[in-house]
């Protein structure tokens, strides 16, 4: 009886929160589980992996010079990706769940990694 409750209260939640915060718990979970580390926990310098989705990605305009940047979102925080001499890299793409390494940097008081390695993954 106390499984059958459980799952109904799991069920409730899932049908009344809201959604945005729900995939942010459920991606960090997963983070969490590959042993990647949270966004949230690193800081200028740090070597990572992590795990995540791509929120957006944009090209920077031709004046500024070739370069290709992503926001990245783990579901604690985010860090944008720039791809240096790169207009467009396929499968980099909104919506794409990558897991990234590489060395944090600082943009504007924004965490930022430079050129990094990255693993196109599958959809959950």
């Amino acid at each position: 009886m106390a499984a059958h409750a459980g799952y109904l209260r799991r069920l409730g939640r899932r049908l009344t929160e809201d959604l945005d915060r729900l995939d942010a718990e459920e991606m960090a979970e997963t983070a969490d589980a590959s042993g990647a580390c949270r966004a949230s926990e690193c800081c200028r310098g740090d070597e990572v992996t992590m795990l995540g989705r791509l929120r957006s990605v944009e090209m920077a305009p031709r004046c500024a010079g070739a370069s290709l940047e992503a926001e990245f979102f783990d579901g604690t925080d985010t860090v944008t990706l720039v791809w240096m001499g790169q207009r467009r890299i396929p499968g980099i793409e909104p919506g794409k769940r990558v897991m990234v390494r590489g060395r944090v940097g600082e943009r504007a008081g924004e965490k930022v990694i430079y050129n990094p390695y990255y693993e196109l993954r599958e959809a959950l």
